[in-house]
C-alpha cells in the first residue's frame, strides 16, 4: 500500500451504492468502520450524530469502538441541547457552524478548549476529528473520529476520512428521512397504522376487516372547562388527561387510532400476528384499570391544588370492524369503522347515565377472569337488541 495515500474508493462506492449489505443504520456504521480499518485507517472509535423529527427525541447517536462487534445506539431528548455537557462538546459547534474541528491530543500544544478532550486523553485517544455531515436540506449533522495510534492520524488518514464524508452524508440523510417518516407515522397514526401506510396501503379504500377489542373514552364537561380557563391551560389539561388514557392504552399494548376532540378511539387487535382473544380482552381491561389509577392520581393532584376533579368514561366492546383508509381523495385517515366501533362509543356514553367511569360489554367480560358486576341489559342508541353491560365489582 502506498504510504503517502490511502485508497478508500471502494468504501465510497459502497456508500454511494446504498450500503446494500447493511440492513440497519447500525450495520452501516459497523460496515463502514470495518472497511476503513481494512483500508489502513487506524480508527479506534467513531460516533455519528443525526437529529430527527420526533415529538420526544431530538436525535440519535451511533457509537462504534474497535473490537466491538456491535454498534451502540443512544437517543437524546430535546433538553440535551440546553445542557452544559452538550454546549461544551465539539459536536455542538459542528452543528452550529458546519465546520471541521480537529484536536491532536498527543501534541503538547493542543488546545484544551472542550471539556471532553481531557476525558478522551485519559482514555488513550491521541487524535480527534469532528466533521460535519451536510444534508441537501441544509441541515448539518456530525461525526467524530478518534485514534489511539501513536502520533495521531496521519495526513493520509485525515484525507481518507474527508473523502468519505459526502457519500456518508447522502446515505445518512436517506436513512434519517426514512426514520423521520416512520417516527411521524407512529406519532400521528400509531405504530400498526403507520406500518400499513409505509407498506403501501395509502389509497382511499385500502383496508381489511379485523376482529378487535374497541376502546372509547371521553372527558366529561369539557365545554365548561374550556370556557373557564385560558387556551394554554386547557391544552395542558387535555394533555394530562390524554397521558392517563392514551398512555394507558399504549403501555398495555393497544393502538391509539384517533383523538376526537377530548375522546380517544383505540383498538387491541386479535389475529395470529397480534393477540389472541383472551389476551386482547385482558390487555384492554388491564389498560382501563391502569387509566383509572392514573386518573385517580391526577385528580388527587388537582384537588390538592384547589381544582375540580375531572370526570370521564371508558367503554370497551368486542367485534369486527373495517380497518383502513377513509376520507376524500386528497385528505384521508387510517381508522376503524363499523357497528362494533359505534357500539363501543354508545357503551361509553352510558357511563354518565349509570354513574360509572368504566363499562364493558358482556362480549368482553366472557373472556376475562374474576367477578364483574352486571348492570343489566341496556339499549344502545341505533342498536336493535339490548346488550348486557358490566363494570368493576
Amino acid at each position: 500500500m502506498n504510504k503517502e495515500s490511502i485508497n478508500v474508493e471502494s468504501v465510497v462506492d459502497w456508500l454511494v451504492d446504498g450500503a446494500r449489505t447493511a440492513k440497519t443504520s447500525q450495520d452501516v456504521l459497523l460496515g463502514l468502520c470495518e472497511q476503513l480499518v481494512e483500508c489502513g485507517v487506524q480508527i479506534s472509535r467513531v460516533a455519528v450524530f443525526v437529529t430527527t423529527l420526533h415529538p420526544n427525541v431530538m436525535g440519535r447517536g451511533f457509537y462504534w469502538r474497535f473490537g466491538n462487534p456491535e454498534v451502540d445506539v443512544g437517543e437524546a431528548p430535546y433538553s440535551v441541547t440546553e445542557s452544559e455537557e452538550f454546549k461544551q462538546n465539539p459536536i455542538a459547534r459542528v452543528y452550529a457552524e458546519g465546520i471541521e474541528i480537529r484536536r491532536k491530543l498527543c501534541d503538547p500544544d493542543c488546545p484544551d478548549d472542550f471539556k471532553i478532550l481531557a476525558q478522551l486523553r485519559d482514555e488513550g485517544v491521541t487524535d480527534y476529528l469532528a466533521t460535519p455531515l451536510h444534508f441537501t436540506s441544509g441541515e448539518v449533522h456530525g461525526a467524530t473520529w478518534s485514534t489511539e495510534k501513536k502520533g495521531g492520524f496521519s495526513d493520509a488518514e485525515i484525507t481518507a476520512l474527508r473523502r468519505i464524508q459526502p457519500a456518508l452524508a447522502r446515505l445518512a440523510e436517506i436513512l434519517a428521512l426514512r426514520r423521520t417518516a416512520a417516527n411521524l407515522l407512529d406519532a400521528y397514526l400509531g405504530h400498526q397504522s403507520g406500518t400499513k401506510v409505509l407498506s403501501g396501503q395509502v389509497k382511499r379504500g385500502d383496508g381489511q376487516e379485523i376482529f378487535a377489542v374497541i376502546w372509547f373514552c371521553d372527558l366529561r364537561g369539557s365545554t365548561p372547562l374550556a370556557d373557564s380557563m385560558s387556551r394554554q391551560d386547557f391544552l395542558g389539561l387535555l394533555n394530562d388527561y390524554f397521558e392517563c388514557m392514551a398512555g394507558a392504552v399504549l403501555d398495555n399494548g393497544g393502538e391509539v387510532l384517533r383523538f376526537i376532540g377530548d375522546a380517544v378511539l383505540a383498538i387491541f387487535p386479535i389475529s395470529e400476528t397480534d393477540y389472541d382473544l383472551t389476551e386482547a380482552c385482558n390487555l384492554a381491561a388491564g389498560g382501563a384499570k391502569d387509566a383509572i389509577n392514573r386518573m385517580d392520581a391526577l385528580n388527587a393532584q388537582r384537588v390538592a391544588a384547589g381544582k375540580a376533579e375531572l370526570g370521564y368514561g371508558i367503554g370497551l366492546h368486542l367485534g369486527n370492524v373495517m380497518y383502513g383508509n377513509i376520507g376524500t381523495p386528497d385528505r384521508i385517515e387510517f381508522t376503524v369503522i363499523g357497528a362494533a366501533a359505534n357500539e363501543a362509543a354508545r357503551i361509553e356514553s352510558l357511563c354518565k347515565e349509570l354513574g360509572e367511569n368504566f363499562l364493558l360489554s358482556g362480549e368482553v367480560v366472557k373472556h376475562l377472569p374474576g367477578e364483574w358486576r352486571s348492570l343489566g341489559d341496556h339499549s344502545l342508541r341505533g342498536v336493535g337488541e339490548k346488550i348486557e353491560i358490566f363494570t368493576l365489582p
